[in-house]
């Protein structure tokens, strides 16, 4: 919902233009915190100021109630608390990616620590040599995913961390003290008006109860009375169209200040989602690589696997290790 501004509305009749102007208020218009809006129904219907994009700068115009209908948040207030969270939320995942990245270093350190075992450093030929290289491949796959936590670390971690970290909540507190202070004289405007609107009522009150006595003689008011009571009928009525002309600048101000504004909190917003869904993409780049990384580490394995062969193994232990190639023969008695 728009506010609904008086800025470019005609100027009233020459006949009772405050009176005019009371009612045409409380039959077209309904005032929420300070801000004049149109009643439903009312007129034609509002334009969207950017239709189907669901943007700012259209919803949060009025105050947010809690599901028990007591405490208000200004809508200008609930886009604040959005880039709040929104920094939190990028807080959060930096966090996440360093705890990606611990699990990382720790896992590289078990497995550059298990390629060192000494268990089954003996086997010998085909086998054996296939199990040297399974060996290696974890020193290797090791290698791969320190270079990945390392990555990790530049490449999505630390830039989710630093984005917009300087000054940011500052920048936030400039436009929440902006409107805020604009709020604050619209309020006071706002004042201004009611009570300027007592007065002329009191002073049309005050007239006509002069008038009527005078025309029923029960009263020594003369004409002179009844003139000066309508001048100040009228001056009244002249002080009202003057603060409700302020009011009304001062609400097409707060207007201007809510659309750029509005508008400047959804672009950072857009940004913010395009930055993390970058260096998320950035994350599954990088682990797509070390799969590949790692596969290039077990394929010397598996080929080394293919080629163990039960009967060239046990040739060469044999020549290594055989006691003397002559059988043993029948004794002869």
């Amino acid at each position: 919902m728009a506010a609904a501004m008086f800025c470019s509305a005609k100027p009233p009749g020459s006949v009772s233009p405050a009176r005019r102007q009371i009612r045409e208020v409380k039959e077209t218009k309904i005032t929420i915190n300070c801000v004049t809006f149109p009643l439903p129904g009312e007129g034609p219907e509002q334009q969207l100021l950017k239709p189907n994009e669901w943007s700012y700068c259209d919803y949060f115009w009025t105050d947010k109630k809690d599901p028990q209908g007591t405490t208000s948040v200004a809508g200008f207030e609930v886009l604040l608390q959005k880039q709040l969270k929104g920094k939190q939320m990028q807080k959060e995942m930096s966090e996440f990616i360093h705890e990606r990245i611990k699990i990382e270093e720790e896992y590289a350190k078990n497995l550059s620590k298990l390629s060192l075992s000494p268990l089954a450093a003996q086997e010998e030929g085909t086998l054996g040599e296939a199990w040297t290289q399974l060996k290696k491949s974890l020193h290797d796959e090791a290698e791969v995913h320190l270079k990945f936590s390392n990555k990790l670390h530049s490449e999505v971690e630390k830039p989710l961390l630093t984005f917009r970290c300087e000054n940011f909540k500052k920048d936030l507190k400039k436009y929440d003290h902006h409107i805020a202070d604009l709020r604050k004289q619209l309020a006071s405007r706002y004042a201004s008006v009611e009570k300027s609107r007592r007065a002329l009522a009191d002073r049309q009150k005050d007239l006509e109860v002069k008038t009527q006595q005078l025309e029923i003689k029960i009263s020594n008011k003369t004409e002179e009375d009844i003139k000066k009571a309508r001048r100040k009928s009228t001056q009244a009525g002249d002080d009202l169209m003057r603060c409700v002309d302020l009011y009304n600048q001062t609400q097409c101000k707060w207007f201007e200040e809510m659309v750029t504004t509005s508008m400047e909190l959804e672009k950072l917003e857009v940004e913010r989602i395009e930055w993390i869904q970058q260096h998320l993409r950035q994350y599954t780049t990088l682990r797509h690589e070390t799969d590949m990384f790692n596969q290039s580490t077990v394929e010397p394995v598996d080929k080394l696997l293919q080629n163990v062969d039960p009967g060239k193994d046990r040739e060469l232990w044999v020549k290594e290790n055989n006691t003397g190639e002559v059988r043993p023969v029948d004794m002869d008695i």
